[in-house]
């Protein structure tokens, strides 16, 4: 990997794990379950960037796409979780 790469793919990670905090704060804030799915799924994002650039060179790059998989299908639950409730 060059170091472009690498320098953005460590931009994204401290972009991700930024709003994983910014959304757990807005969770303690207002106690919406939305705010605590999404802080997950970036977190878990942050988690995806990392592995990609880890196992870059390994048999196993194309597996970890399958944890933004997981992410996006968080984020699909949390708008899902919050539709389906009435407030």
């Amino acid at each position: 990997m060059t170091p472009l790469i690498l320098f953005l793919s460590g931009v994204l990670t401290m972009g991700y794990l930024v709003a994983s905090i910014f959304f757990l704060r807005f969770h303690r804030q207002s106690g919406d379950r939305l705010f605590a799915w999404f802080s997950a799924a970036f977190f878990i994002l942050a988690v995806q960037r990392v592995l990609v650039v880890a196992l870059a060179a390994s048999e196993y790059a194309e597996v970890v796409y399958v944890v933004r998989l997981l992410a996006f299908v968080l984020i699909l639950i949390a708008i899902w979780d919050r539709n389906r409730r009435a407030d």
